[in-house]
């Protein structure tokens, strides 16, 4: 596939070496120009682009931006064809230096639902739910005992299709977890939130998350992990995003 990464953030830049290495054409962009992308992420033969060209004739497009940074690049897929897919990676998190308060997202509104009205288009979200070591060190292939699974939420069937398809290429378990509208359930401070959960245990997880509580669970998170010295260990982080929901 012809896949376009905007973004070389931890998410972007592992999804551009993941997907180059399995033998996709990928180009990648982010706001500073081609030039400033690191070699590793070029390692396995994906192509440092202008954001315009990252988008330019590709069957797949990823949004791997700052959150707040949305609107930046909704500009771009003004002459994106209808059939191109698009899926959005980011969270919103309206604390610390990356990100703002946004109206709308911040009285409820899906994160993902917020992207598609900026970008116009329709979209897929997907690696939302899954921290940068998570996705660097703990994919398998399908079928190996434990494996993680991750929620892929999108209104379009072909697009979900499409989506789960290149999770699965990442190591992870593909779950359709609905519509776009319901992808609250898997934004940060959910019981689905990079909690590194199986397939068979992820579906509960999406269930038991709570739309009002969330809120003030993930802002009491940031502000401890924003007190510490250091951020903890990935398995440390790990069980304390599952401890928030005991």
């Amino acid at each position: 596939m012809r896949i376009g990464i905007l973004g070389t953030g931890a998410i972007g830049a592992e999804l551009a070496r993941v997907f180059s290495a399995g033998g996709h054409e990928v180009a990648v962009a982010n706001s500073r120009g081609p030039e400033t992308i690191d070699a590793d992420v070029l390692q396995f033969g994906a192509q440092a682009v202008t954001a315009g060209d990252a988008v330019r004739d590709r069957d797949v497009v990823i949004v791997s931006v700052p959150f707040f940074k949305v609107p930046e690049v909704a500009g771009l897929f003004a002459s994106v064809p209808a059939e191109t897919v698009v899926i959005d990676t980011t969270n919103y998190v309206p604390a610390g230096a990356w990100n703002v308060p946004i109206e709308g997202v911040g009285q409820g509104q899906a994160e993902s639902v917020w992207v598609s009205e900026q970008l116009g288009r329709p979209v897929a979200k997907a690696w939302n739910a899954v921290l940068e070591g998570t996705l660097k060190t703990k994919g398998v292939p399908a079928g190996t005992p434990g494996r993680i699974a991750l929620p892929v939420a999108a209104d379009s069937d072909q697009a979900k299709e499409v989506a789960m398809r290149l999770v699965d290429e990442t190591g992870f378990d593909p779950f359709d977890a609905g519509k776009l509208a319901d992808s609250w359930r898997q934004q940060p401070a959910t019981p689905a939130y990079c909690t590194e959960l199986t397939l068979d245990e992820l579906g509960p997880a999406l269930q038991a998350a709570d739309r009002e509580k969330t809120p003030a669970i993930r802002d009491r998170q940031i502000q401890y992990l924003s007190s510490l010295p250091s951020l903890p260990p990935l398995d440390e982080i790990v069980e304390l995003n599952r401890s928030l929901h005991r």
